[in-house]
């Protein structure tokens, strides 16, 4: 049966997906930003009140996903301290200034990483050969990919979305994600056949994901 991740961009958001059916938070704050690392005590509050799985994002900041490295070295120190609380596995990507894989760089956080599973996130999107990435990335040793397909949003890439997760087969996981909402779930689904899928479930401009949209996506891929 498919599963539901559902990102998290305060701990408000993180209870109503536990509550409401969501299988994975993905936690992180600045949604401006497109995520970033939360706060020590933002995990462990979550942890305390959630028992479904916590992925963090591992990101120092918004934009491009091409780092110095002294933010590398961030990304190892945060990596480390957070195993340490117990989170469940991690959110990260790291391109190159190609905007290609950085293989040294994803390596080296997998291997701080294990045996946590990691996930790569939409920096996959800005990538020039989305199957070259592809097989980068499960050399690398993530367990997933999160992608819109190489587009702007899930409908604009359900294309794409549909091989890449053909040209997966069993070896990562092609979860869905970007502007996927109950609306357009199961045209998703149906076309791409994905086990996974990604959504903040905010409906109305705030930060917060709405509970009643979490309970209509799960029940898309309880069906």
């Amino acid at each position: 049966m498919p599963q539901l991740e559902i990102a998290c961009f305060n701990l408000e958001s993180a209870e109503i997906a536990h509550k409401n059916g969501a299988d994975r938070i993905e936690l992180c704050v600045e949604m401006s930003k497109g995520g970033t690392t939360p706060s020590i005590q933002m995990i462990q509050n979550a942890k305390a009140k959630i028992n479904i799985p916590i992925y963090v994002m591992i990101r120092p900041r918004g934009g491009n996903f091409v780092y110095s490295e002294t933010e590398f070295e961030w990304m190892k120190t945060k990596i480390m301290e957070l195993k340490g609380i117990g989170v469940d596995g991690f959110v990260f990507g790291i391109l190159d200034r190609e905007n290609k894989i950085n293989k040294i760089q994803n390596r080296t956080l997998i291997a701080l990483a294990k045996p946590l599973p990691c996930t790569f996130h939409r920096a996959f999107d800005e990538v020039p050969n989305s199957f070259e990435a592809l097989e980068a990335l499960i050399a690398c040793g993530f367990q997933t990919i999160l992608t819109s397909g190489n587009a702007k949003n899930v409908n604009e890439g359900v294309n794409q979305l549909e091989v890449l997760v053909q040209k997966a087969t069993n070896r990562i996981t092609i979860m869905p994600g970007g502007g996927l909402r109950s609306s357009n779930l199961k045209e998703i689904y149906v076309q791409t056949k994905a086990t996974f899928y990604h959504s903040s479930a905010i409906t109305d401009g705030t930060e917060t994901a709405n509970p009643i949209e979490i309970q209509r996506l799960k029940s898309i891929v309880n069906e």
